[in-house]
């Protein structure tokens, strides 16, 4: 069963380093363009941070189960996963305050690519010691 989990928070990774990706190049065209912040960009963004959300999750499962400890540096793995959870509504709430101007696009745009690079780095640090 705890195999399935492990692969479970493997796959989910690599997905979400893809949608962070794919979904920060889309903010940078949308900011191009002059466009602001709107509902299906808004949408998008909180379906990766509710992809975030779950992989901590996960991780918290494996983490009761034993399974942290066997990662090469457990505890910038874990501050790393903390970090992406809050990160996103952090910027939301506090840098934009509703702003949904193409400032607010660019704002997101670049918050999501720096994601995409925080998710490749949870992965470095997730590879077993």
């Amino acid at each position: 069963m705890m195999g399935f989990v492990v692969v479970l928070h493997e796959g989910l990774s690599n997905m979400a380093w893809m949608f962070f990706l794919a979904i920060g190049v889309w903010g940078v065209v949308r900011a191009i363009r002059g466009l602001p912040v709107d509902g299906s960009y808004l949408g998008a963004a909180a379906i990766g941070q509710g992809l975030f959300i779950l992989q901590a999750l996960i991780g918290v499962i494996l983490w009761v189960n034993g399974r942290l400890s066997a990662l090469a540096r457990p505890e910038v793995h874990v501050l790393y996963g903390a970090f992406v959870v809050v990160f996103l509504p952090f910027i939301y709430f506090t840098a934009l305050r509703g702003d949904d101007s193409n400032r607010g696009q660019w704002v997101l745009a670049f918050s999501n690519l720096f994601l995409f690079g925080v998710a490749l780095r949870l992965i470095n640090t997730g590879l077993l010691g």
